[in-house]
């Protein structure tokens, strides 16, 4: 099985999950936040309906200095559930293309990531891919979860049952 195929079959899954979760955002609760220093909910919605797109960067770019990136950044301005949706399925598809292009030489080699002088990462691709789509997606969207909770808004199951939903795998 080549690698883009293994990380597919777990981007579809992680794909699932985030966009059940971000159809039980509320609409006009954007600037809501559990604590001072937490993002606001709206930005949060919006950032996970994103991070897709930057997966697909580190498919498709050699490397990424975030200091001079020349890609561009979506504000994260939650304005309707609907458009969050649609924003995150276009950075979804665009992803999934971009992982299904790649070769396993392209997967295995080193990709650079920085801010201008300060090196986060240089390891290969399909790890990087790993640490800095999948797991931040999966962070931000339990992190989603847990608003929703706070709001007394139903969670979806997505690891296994939730309070207000049972799970079935899929």
């Amino acid at each position: 099985m080549k690698i883009s195929e293994q990380l597919l079959q777990d981007f579809d899954a992680e794909i699932s999950n985030t966009r059940r979760t971000l159809e039980r955002v509320p609409e006009g609760k954007n600037n809501w936040k559990c604590h001072e220093k937490s993002m606001e909910l709206g930005r949060l919605a919006m950032h996970c309906a994103t991070l897709p797109l930057f997966g697909s960067y580190i498919m498709l770019d050699d490397g990424m200095d975030m200091a001079n990136s020349k890609r561009p950044h979506f504000p994260l301005e939650f304005t309707t559930r609907e458009a969050a949706l649609k924003q995150f399925d276009e950075c979804a598809k665009a992803c999934r293309e971009a992982i299904a292009a790649a070769s396993d030489e392209a997967l295995s080699a080193n990709w650079r990531f920085s801010f201008g002088e300060h090196l986060i990462s240089d390891r290969p691709r399909s790890t990087t891919f790993r640490m800095m789509c999948f797991n931040h997606l999966i962070h931000h969207t339990a992190q989603l979860g847990v608003y929703l909770r706070l709001n007394d808004l139903p969670v979806p199951a997505l690891y296994g049952p939730s309070a207000d939903e049972q799970w079935a795998p899929k």
